[in-house]
């Protein structure tokens, strides 16, 4: 597979350098912004989830009616919407989209979040009813016949759907998380596997669990899920520049009471969810680590989702992106704090330079191949876990 590129359609102007908290969503700001990502061949768009915000499948028909290559992810707690309704919901969105729709799992990382929906089930107990879903989404794409289902969390009688994904089978699952339930559910059911910007240590220690699980589970090498990895840039022509702008970025973060959406920044309060907790355990080993992975904007924040920031000039974040393309992500989420003006920037500055050293790197395993005249790379190139050929002595991701 390709290396592809996922960001975020926002529905207003609001954003974590200036909320604007009880923004109402703009129809023409948001139409306006996914079309900025088609436009710079931004692979994907998430569309998030939250207990009081914005629903994302209707944001998600919205974003694919006014653009025509962008695929939508749409974010799904699984205590929202019963299995069999979602199944449908899904493959609706696959067919007004042409084949775009991507849904992206989150099981539940706040006790008190998913309480505010009437979801009281414990943490523990969520990935459970997680893997029960995905199961069950996947035979009511596939089965041509109505079929019963007695499981743990759902049991319903003579389903069949009549509305099917574009491709007759299947939309992409992905799934998040840091914990070994996590894990294991998306390793051994996930076409895609969502993890947070850590260091490229940590980051290929979560690949090979979430490679071990997939192996575990009998799933054949070309079918394990691809990784996705999302970082923060912050970018400018020179790296003075680009810390300049982070340190302003920071000094934002910090005096703001509350987040785009509105909710409030609870500074000092443990999160819950184990992705968040590595985050803040991570950023106490120092603020800058690998190339240019920065960590008080996780603290600023208190690990509020997806909080590393990538700070340099636009050559040097570039090649920290590459860094992961290496390690074996193929899936490269990024998004900022000025949210449609980092996309722009991102779009003119970043993805063309990520795309010319991918190229580079396929260029020198081909010549490589060639000069040998057996098939065969030289020993100083990898194939990464994803089938992605690398230019330099990073190891491929092995199974855990």
């Amino acid at each position: 597979m390709p290396v592809e590129f996922i960001s975020l359609a926002f529905p207003n102007a609001s954003t974590e350098l200036n909320p604007i908290p009880g923004a109402p969503i703009d129809p023409d700001y948001l139409a306006r912004y996914a079309r900025n990502l088609d436009d710079y061949d931004i692979n994907y768009t998430l569309q998030p989830y939250d207990s009081g915000g914005f629903d994302p499948f209707t944001q998600a028909a919205h974003i694919a009616a006014h653009t025509k290559k962008l695929q939508v992810i749409v974010a799904l707690r699984p205590n929202t919407m019963y299995p069999t309704v979602a199944a449908k919901a899904l493959a609706t969105l696959d067919q007004l989209s042409r084949g775009r729709a991507v849904v992206h799992f989150i099981a539940g990382g706040s006790d008190q979040d998913q309480a505010r929906e009437g979801d009281l089930l414990v943490k523990d107990k969520r990935y459970s009813r997680l893997e029960e879903y995905i199961k069950i989404l996947k035979r009511a794409w596939a089965s041509t016949e109505a079929f019963d289902w007695e499981g743990e969390h759902y049991q319903f009688k003579n389903f069949a759907s009549r509305v099917k994904p574009v491709n007759g089978s299947s939309i992409p699952i992905s799934v998040g998380g840091s914990s070994d339930e996590a894990y294991r559910v998306g390793g051994s059911l996930g076409d895609i596997f969502g993890l947070w910007g850590e260091p490229l240590k940590e980051t290929k220690q979560q690949i090979d669990r979430i490679y071990g699980e997939a192996e575990k589970a009998g799933r054949p090498r070309n079918e394990w899920p691809r990784i996705w990895v999302t970082f923060r840039p912050i970018v400018a022509e020179t790296d003075d520049l680009a810390w300049v702008k982070a340190h302003k970025t920071l000094a934002a973060l910090r005096g703001n009471s509350s987040d785009p959406r509105g909710r409030p920044v609870q500074a000092g309060v443990t999160p819950q969810n184990e992705g968040s907790k590595r985050l803040l355990e991570i950023a106490e080993k120092g603020k800058v680590q690998d190339r240019a992975l920065w960590y008080p904007t996780v603290t600023a924040t208190n690990a509020r989702g997806a909080s590393t920031a990538l700070v340099g000039s636009w050559d040097v974040v570039a090649e920290s992106i590459l860094d992961y393309v290496d390690l074996g992500c193929d899936l490269i989420s990024i998004r900022g704090y000025d949210n449609l003006n980092d996309a722009i920037d991102y779009g003119r500055h970043i993805l063309p330079r990520v795309r010319a050293g991918i190229k580079q790197r396929e260029e020198s395993v081909n010549g490589a191949t060639n000069a040998n005249g057996n098939g065969i790379a030289n020993g100083s190139e990898h194939a990464n876990g994803n089938g992605h050929a690398t230019g330099n002595s990073v190891a491929a991701p092995t199974a855990a």
